[in-house]
């Protein structure tokens, strides 16, 4: 029997419901977006459409299509070697964001420019704000300490010509996280963040060596996502971050109605609501996230 052209296309039903890459990539209108993409495009021995997703340059270009095919981002690029992150797990993060918002406005997700989210290290590829702003049409805030990429998300920005729903601050200090981004009287619904989760360099070598062992591939410490020291550790690894940023989020109680932050390692969790417990948190929540055979979570908190 001949395969049904129209027939409905497998879903990745561990991706939330409003998830936009529920279904496999299509490569037809990916390419068509982006004509680039070809190159790195190749059939599979089932005769599925694929890229070598090892591959740091395929792994961008399929980004550019899928900004530019599912949320009209025309622009988007990044320097070499700053991280390129996988885009259906970054929309989980904001659409589940999107739930703890739409709880206290009557079960309706908030949507246009009232909204106000902070993404603390909006990284040069901007992903966050981009993808909030398309789907819902909320304004961010970006943080960034590397100087770097902060021009790279500002040029994001204004080649997409959305300075008007998203602005990127350059962060001063390394040691800080709300302070000196969080101006004197301003409110966010939420805040947000993707936190370098290992504790040095040498750390997140190994668990690269040990990725591409497993693969079969034999790369050294090459990363196929990217990635620079602050956007993979931090020192004392995840744990200390996330204790930092609960503590400073108390200081902020009233400048956020809710914060949150993925976590990569469930190890994190205990120390994490020790620590806002200690802080008098009003209310703590847990996300868990999956795509694939990776799992991940979000800590969304509140005073």
């Amino acid at each position: 029997m001949a395969d049904k052209p129209n027939a409905t296309p497998e879903e990745k039903t561990n991706l939330h419901p409003r998830n936009a890459h529920r279904t496999r990539y299509n490569f037809p209108l990916l390419i068509k977006a982006v004509p680039a993409l070809r190159n790195f495009v190749s059939q599979t021995e089932h005769d599925e459409l694929t890229i070598n997703f090892t591959e740091p340059e395929a792994v961008k270009m399929l980004n550019k299509a899928l900004l530019k095919q599912q949320y009209g981002v025309n622009e988007w690029d990044i320097p070499e070697g700053f991280l390129c992150p996988p885009i259906p797990g970054r929309a989980d993060y904001i659409h589940y964001l999107a739930d703890i918002l739409a709880d206290s406005n009557n079960g309706e997700v908030p949507t246009g420019n009232k909204v106000k989210v902070l993404d603390v290290g909006v990284g040069a590829n901007c992903i966050y704000p981009l993808i909030g702003h398309k789907v819902y049409g909320w304004n961010f805030v970006g943080s960034e300490a590397d100087y770097i990429a902060a021009a790279s998300a500002r040029k994001i920005v204004e080649a997409n010509n959305l300075t008007d729903h998203i602005e990127i601050r350059t962060q001063t200090s390394f040691s800080q996280i709300f302070k000196g981004v969080i101006k004197p009287g301003e409110v966010f619904d939420m805040t947000m963040c993707n936190p370098p989760f290992h504790s040095s360099s040498k750390e997140v070598k190994e668990k690269s060596s040990r990725k591409w062992k497993n693969l079969g591939q034999d790369k050294g410490a090459d990363l196929n996502f990217g990635g620079r020291n602050n956007e993979l550790w931090y020192e004392g690894g995840e744990p200390r971050f996330l204790n930092a940023m609960i503590t400073e989020s108390k200081q902020f109680a009233r400048s956020s109605k809710w914060f949150s932050s993925l976590i990569s390692k469930r190890t994190t969790l205990d120390g994490c609501y020790k620590s806002l417990d200690y802080h008098h948190a009003a209310d703590v929540r847990t996300i868990i996230m999956s795509q694939g055979q990776k799992t991940s979570r979000a800590l969304v908190w509140r005073f």
